[in-house]
């Protein structure tokens, strides 16, 4: 038989760019680990990892729409009663005009989906600067250049509208608001948003507004004391898009379950949601028996968000003394989600600080440029997940490496 030589089977070109900070520095955490040292993950935002569980009505809902035998596909939609819950709590959070609602396979595919949607060769989305790299990565994949705006430290970490108006092109599609912000827990105004609407109205674009963690807002004392504002109830005559889920507030990671709610006229976002329902049916449904956990979420008891607003308030507030107390830290106190994002006044780089801290006090924290941040800062991003000795350790390693190395 003749040889022949195997040659080696190259990778898409366009996932050069294709990076996802998080997950790729757990790679440098395992080999850390796999040396027999225990670290203190402060890295990725998974309740369920620390003293956090899935509320138990939630499960007996999945098991018991498995038990009656909902195991094959769903529609491509998700099921009736699913969409009417979802339905429900749009209306709830003051969105109206309500063209379709759709449940994915975590938001991580509602962005996919509705992002594919979207854009044409040449097109661009603004994202924020910085933001969650499911975004970079989704648009890299797609062959769609980055066209980021700045979210401003010195204001809290609100959009920085100069910037916004400086980098709209006659290719910008739409703009991206993660609300509550990972990494920076940032929480927008009213007044914040209704200013991009404007800007939206004028340039006609799509608003994606991300807001998976807007029940986790922490500055609030009482569960129905609640500041966050849905951008599509600011304007709903807009076509925005919602983004949700079981991921963070109903404490569900590993089901992935998320859902995207269309508002707007119907006449100005009917063809694209055609688009996006076409990619819908194309990847048949989502998780077709935890479809059935939405309803028992969004209409059942709410009692576990009581209990983790109060350990994120505590956990956050010992952040904060943490970041007040540490020579070349400093942090704007973070709003909503479980994110702190400090500055760190450092010699070099901050992704040569995450890999050193890991090496040497096994402690994970994520690089700020592996969110983005403004050129000449240099940032951190911490999960405050975990209990307050875990905490405590953690921020204690993280000090004495920051004197050991800068003293």
């Amino acid at each position: 038989m003749p040889v022949i030589q195997a040659r080696e089977i190259a990778p898409a070109a366009r996932l050069e760019n294709v990076r996802y900070a998080i997950r790729d520095l757990a790679c440098i955490a395992d080999e850390v680990a796999r040396q027999g040292h225990k670290i203190l993950p402060l890295n990725i935002g998974d309740p369920l990892n620390f003293d956090f569980q899935t509320p138990a009505h939630m499960i007996e809902a999945v098991y018991r729409a498995m038990r009656d035998g909902n195991n094959g596909y769903s529609s491509s939609s998700g099921i009736p009663q699913a969409l009417e819950a979802i339905r429900g709590e749009a209306a709830r959070k003051g969105i109206t005009n309500i063209q379709d609602v759709f449940v994915t396979s975590g938001v991580s595919e509602t962005v996919d989906i509705c992002l594919a949607a979207l854009l044409n060769p040449g097109d661009n989305l603004f994202t924020p600067c910085p933001d969650y790299p499911l975004y970079s990565a989704v648009l890299a994949k797609f062959e769609i250049g980055l066209n980021n705006y700045y979210l401003n430290e010195e204001d809290g970490w609100q959009p920085d509208l100069d910037d916004i108006k400086k980098k709209i092109t006659p290719r910008t599609r739409g703009i991206v608001l993660i609300n509550p912000n990972n990494p920076t827990g940032s929480v927008c105004t009213r007044a914040m948003l209704e200013q991009i609407a404007e800007l939206a109205r004028q340039h006609n674009l799509v608003i994606f507004a991300d807001e998976i963690y807007d029940k986790l807002i922490i500055d609030s004392q009482t569960q129905d004391d609640d500041p966050h504002v849905a951008m599509a109830s600011v304007a709903p005559d807009l076509p925005v898009i919602t983004f949700g889920g079981l991921s963070k507030n109903y404490l569900a990671p590993g089901w992935r379950i998320g859902w995207g709610i269309a508002s707007g006229e119907a006449s100005v976002i009917k063809p694209y949601l055609e688009g996006v329902n076409k990619l819908l049916r194309a990847r048949l449904c989502a998780n077709h028996p935890e479809q059935y956990a939405i309803k028992a979420a969004l209409e059942g008891p709410q009692d576990h968000l009581v209990e983790i607003k109060r350990k994120l308030r505590s956990r956050r507030d010992l952040t904060m003394k943490w970041c007040a107390e540490t020579a070349r830290v400093s942090c704007v106190a973070p709003r909503g989600a479980f994110y702190a994002y400090p500055r760190i006044d450092i010699p070099e780089g901050d992704d040569v600080f995450v890999t050193e801290l890991i090496r040497q006090k096994y402690v994970t924290v994520v690089h700020g440029s592996g969110f983005g941040q403004r050129p000449g800062t240099k940032h951190i991003r911490i999960v405050f997940l975990p209990d307050e000795k875990t905490l405590s350790a953690a921020y204690a390693a993280i000090g004495d490496f920051m004197r050991e190395r800068y003293a």
